[in-house]
This record gives C-alpha cells, sequence and structure tokens, in this order.
C-alpha cells in the first residue's frame, strides 16, 4: 500500500468514526473468537478468610433500610472495578448478628441461599417463614418480597447467589422496599411451601401450573444426602445410577415442571467418594462452587487449587474443571446453564 492509499485509508476511517461506524474486517476476531474468551478468571477464596471478614463486617456494619443486607460479594479479578463473580452470576457471603433482622424487599434478580454451617434464622418469602439450617437450598424467586431474621443468640453466615450481573446487562433491573416492620416472626418447623409441595414424587393438583420457578422454597440437606447416598450405594450394586464411577450428582428442580429449580440459575449438588478423579469438563456458561465437606485438589483451566470446607471457586465459561477429592467429597454448585439453554447456546465436552 502506497503512502497516498493508507492516508486515504486512515481518512476514510475516521469519516466512519465520526459517524459512529465501525468497519468489521477491522473487529472479527473481537467479534466472533474461534472459542470463548472469558473474562472472568479461575479463582478461590477461602472460607477461612472470609467467615471473619464477614464477623468483622458484623462489629462494624449495621444491618437494616439503606444497604438492606450485610454482604460482601466476591470479586473476579478479571472484572475489574464490578462485585461480579462472574459476568452473569454474584455470589456473597451474608453474616446476620444475634437477633438481627434484616428488612423486607424485593427485586427481579433471581436469588437463593446456601449454608455451609449454623442455624436458627429464619428467611421470610412472602410471608412465608423458612428455617435455614446447614445444608439447605433457600429460594428467593425474582420478585418475591423476602427478610430475615435470627431468632438465636449466635451469628449465622450463608452464601447469596444471584443473577445481578445477567439481569444489569439486559437493562432488566427492578427493586422495591417492602415494610420496615418484619412480616412474621414465625418459626414454624416447615414452612407452607414444604407442606403443599415437599413430598418427594407427590405434587398438588390443584397449585399445578405455568410455574417458571419452584414453589418450594427449601430444599433439605437430609433428602440431599439420601438421594446422593442411595446413588453411590446403587453404583455398588452395579447399577448405572451415578455421573461417573465414585461422582453422584443431584439437581434441584421445579417440582411442578421437573425443570430448574430457578429458571435462570441451575443448582446442584455433587458427591466424589475418596480417590475419585472426575474427568476433565467444559462447557459454556460459567458456575461457582462451594466445598460442603471434604477437601480436593481441584484444576480449573491452568490453575490447580488445593480446597477445603466452605472454599468457594469459579469456573469461566469453557475452562476445563477436574476435581480429584483426597476425601469424600460433597460441593455445591450453580451456574448460569440455564440462560445459554434457552438461548440455545449451550455446549459441552468431556474431554478437557
Amino acid at each position: 500500500m502506497t503512502d497516498l492509499q493508507e492516508t486515504t485509508l486512515e481518512a476514510f476511517y475516521a469519516e466512519l468514526a465520526h459517524h459512529g461506524l465501525m468497519p468489521l474486517w477491522t473487529q472479527r476476531d473481537d467479534l466472533m473468537p474461534m472459542s470463548p474468551e472469558p473474562a472472568a478468571r479461575p479463582t478461590l477464596w477461602r472460607w477461612a478468610d472470609l467467615y471473619p471478614l464477614a464477623r468483622r463486617a458484623g462489629e462494624l456494619v449495621p444491618v437494616g433500610r439503606g444497604g438492606e443486607r450485610r454482604a460482601i460479594a466476591l470479586g473476579n479479578p478479571g472484572i475489574p472495578g464490578q462485585p461480579y463473580t462472574t459476568p452473569t452470576l454474584w455470589c456473597a457471603i451474608q453474616y446476620l448478628g444475634p437477633h438481627e433482622q434484616a428488612p423486607a424487599h424485593r427485586h427481579s434478580q433471581t436469588a437463593f441461599r446456601f449454608v455451609v454451617e449454623g442455624s436458627g434464622v429464619w428467611t421470610n418469602v412472602d410471608g412465608d417463614a423458612v428455617a435455614m439450617r446447614k445444608g439447605d437450598l433457600l429460594l428467593t424467586p425474582g420478585w418475591h418480597f423476602h427478610e430475615h431474621h435470627n431468632t438465636t443468640d449466635q451469628p449465622m453466615a450463608w452464601i447469596d447467589g444471584l443473577d445481578i450481573p445477567l439481569v444489569s446487562k439486559l437493562d432488566a433491573g427492578f427493586f422495591e422496599f417492602g415494610p420496615d416492620e418484619l412480616g412474621t416472626t414465625e418459626t414454624p418447623e416447615r414452612s407452607r411451601s414444604e407442606r403443599l409441595w415437599g413430598s418427594p414424587g407427590l405434587s398438588p393438583v390443584a397449585a399445578l401450573g405455568d410455574r417458571p420457578n419452584s414453589p418450594l422454597m427449601a430444599y433439605r440437606w437430609e433428602h440431599t444426602d439420601a438421594a446422593l447416598t442411595e446413588q453411590l450405594a446403587l453404583e455398588s450394586e452395579g447399577a448405572a445410577a451415578t455421573v461417573e464411577p465414585g461422582h453422584a450428582a443431584v439437581r434441584y428442580t421445579n417440582p411442578a415442571n421437573g425443570r430448574d429449580a430457578l429458571h435462570r440459575i441451575r443448582t446442584e449438588m455433587h458427591r466424589y467418594r475418596a480417590g475419585t478423579s472426575a474427568r476433565p469438563v467444559r462447557t459454556v456458561g460459567s458456575s461457582v462452587w462451594q466445598v460442603f465437606s471434604g477437601s480436593a485438589a481441584v484444576t480449573i483451566g491452568e490453575r490447580r487449587f488445593e480446597v477445603a470446607t466452605g472454599d468457594l471457586f469459579v469456573v469461566p465459561s469453557w475452562v476445563p474443571l477436574t476435581v480429584e477429592a483426597a476425601d469424600d467429597l460433597d460441593a455445591f454448585r450453580f451456574g448460569d446453564d440455564p440462560v445459554y439453554e434457552a438461548l440455545g447456546l449451550d455446549r459441552r465436552s468431556e474431554n478437557g
């Protein structure tokens, strides 16, 4: 290209920019990479660091109107300046002190809570008091009023998972304050949603219908544990009951339609026998894992982490994950899989 041609081309590009136009031929690799190039990085947060910081926040920061929740977000270093754990998922540790109350609000973002340790807090979802206990998954689907109250002399912490980044990117976020006073201070052993929907394999005919999110607000650890135990027991008896040898998994599902419990977030619990080395898997879409019990070595792309109870780690889109269980390992996973499946963008490889 001659100097004149180069000068003319530069002037043409400047004119395009003046009109808010950008030529495809100068950006094709950025617009259409050969495979996903996620901004999020494989990252580990240790429970031994998180919990003391959450406890310190409890000493320094009140909970109530304004801040609403004493939650500390896990910010991915690949997404600087944002409290996002992945480009689509938000994860935080929330801390509620003795006899504290977190006021009611609702939002279009869908949410859940998962408890690694402790009990004594009730989350009230649209007026239904739901006990929070170790190993439980508690749901707060989008646009449901929810509030929390601690009935004990002990603090409690758990993780929150929401699709805040996804809703933000779609310009679809709404938020509304509820009453300042608690809607209920009840502490029932079983919530109304559990009484109606919590009988395995049985759904109330009168309440069936188009429910994108599960009407069951609590998935109890005793049921999760029993299901995983039976999968591995059946595998030992020669049945094809597990994901792979030594690796059992369950998905939390909507009893009204059999799909994901939350229609924009997938939630699962995985159990690995000690010594199991799971095959490398990669999927389009990101996920966050929390170790519920046990320990393991996890390799995420080129990074290897030793993880133990309470630790959280991120698996970015299309980055392979390998799990090597040192002890019997239970690990909770949540991801954005339903969104990619709904858009026809899901993809999976079990060859690393």
